[in-house]
């Protein structure tokens, strides 16, 4: 697609059918990440066997592994991207169906085995949105771009971890999955009347040498640094409410619709709004003034901690943390996809959001682990200092133009600059 073409607009049935696939992505993965955490605590699981469901996510960590291949293999008949995301989710359909087979306690081996599979496709499904994105969305329109995939996430959760897991002691876990499954397929049928635009794919070996040279542009070690001082605080705090509450003696479906329903109902909104709020001010402001929000996020997370676990004290704490931690998150992945080179758009995403997941699922892990040995509040205590180290840092973050800092990778790769001409905001 060109820029003036891109400028445009896009239609609004693809701003839909993005929404759609971020928030598919998210519905398994959320619910099983919450709802074995749960289940299995209820059956006198420790805590330090908690911590290997978190393990799940890693594979989204590794995903730049094989971006490289989702960039440069395309499909010869419906679009590059697009044949990929049919594929991935038909899997994903089909694997939420046989997960349903098992029983998640007795059959946990293989649960979790095919857990495994599922997160797999959704990270490859997740490449392949994020490389379409990436190419589709002028440098006005990413902010809104990713207010959609952060949305889109909170969502995906909200109906998985939230919506299913009320549900799950009527419908039982073959109901659950079997919902997810519908659910999952409802963007196959978007695709089939998508038509992506034709693009030229980059030579083999220049795809694979962008996982590694995304970091060395001006601004990328700041950058590296603020990504893993805001996962790492989130993370943390996050990690820390299902198992209280659990502890607390609070009723899964209880706990769906306190944590992740109203909190995600105030999390929705305040993306949508930061993605708005990124093109009106700009990166400067918006990275300066979500860095400061999540200070108040991480916060909030204090009450249950310090055992307030009625259900208004809980209420506020994750609507306060759901409202006031997501603008980070939406700038930060505009100021990845400013980095990714139309050549290489998944690839270079992907080795970004990467290592933001990376350091999301180690800390989530560490941290669910660790509380078993220290107690609660020192974990949130850390979280806290990241929050606050984040805060002093975005200020400093440096918004190049873009173009100006892409010249010397791109000579080095031997390809022409990556990204368009743009000014700092």
């Amino acid at each position: 697609m060109s820029d003036s073409a891109a400028s445009r607009g896009l239609p609004s049935s693809t701003w839909r059918l993005m929404l759609s696939l971020y928030i598919s992505q998210y519905l398994g993965i959320g619910f099983f990440l919450v709802a074995l955490v749960a289940i299995l605590r209820q059956h006198g699981e420790s805590l330090e066997r908690l911590s290997i469901v978190y393990l799940l996510g890693m594979v989204w960590v590794a995903k730049f592994l094989w971006a490289p291949l989702v960039d440069r293999i395309g499909f010869a008949r419906g679009g590059h991207f697009k044949g990929w995301l049919l594929v991935m989710q038909s899997g994903m359909v089909a694997v939420l169906l046989l997960i349903g087979a098992f029983d998640p306690v007795r059959d946990f081996t293989v649960v979790y085995a095919l857990c495994l599979l599922l997160a797999l496709l959704s990270a490859t499904q997740d490449i392949a949105i994020d490389g379409l994105a990436c190419r589709l969305l002028p440098k006005e329109s990413r902010g809104m771009g990713n207010g959609f995939q952060i949305a889109g996430g909170l969502l995906g959760n909200l109906l998985g971890a939230g919506g299913v897991l009320m549900v799950y002691p009527l419908v039982g876990w073959q109901g659950a999955t079997l919902l997810l499954a519908l659910g999952t397929g409802i963007s196959l049928v978007q695709l089939i009347g998508f038509k992506e635009p034709l693009h030229p794919r980059a030579p083999r070996t220049l795809v694979s040498r962008r996982v590694w040279s995304v970091w060395r542009n001006p601004g990328g070690g700041s950058l590296l640094a603020m990504v893993a001082l805001y996962s790492v605080g989130v993370s943390l705090a996050y990690a820390l409410i299902t198992p209280i509450l659990v502890d607390a003696g609070w009723a899964l479906e209880r706990i769906g619709l306190v944590v992740n329903v109203v909190g995600t109902l105030l999390g929705v909104p305040a993306a949508l709004c930061t993605g708005w709020c990124i093109r009106r001010v700009g990166r400067r402001v918006a990275t300066t003034g979500a860095a400061v929000l999540q200070v108040p996020a991480i916060l909030a997370m204090s009450l249950p901690v310090l055992g307030y676990v009625d259900e208004m004290a809980v209420m506020v704490a994750m609507s306060l943390f759901f409202a006031f931690y997501n603008p980070a998150m939406v700038v930060l992945a505009t100021l990845m996809m400013d980095r990714a080179s139309p050549e290489s758009p998944a690839t270079d995403y992907a080795a970004q959001y990467g290592l933001y997941q990376f350091f999301c699922i180690l800390s989530v892990t560490a941290g669910t682990a660790l509380a078993g040995r220290i107690g609660y509040l020192p974990i949130l205590v850390a979280a806290a200092v990241s929050a606050v180290l984040m805060a002093m840092l975005a200020p400093s973050y440096r918004h190049v133009p873009e173009g100006r800092h892409v010249v010397n990778v791109g000579a080095e790769l031997g390809i022409s600059p990556c990204y368009s001409t743009g000014r700092v905001d």
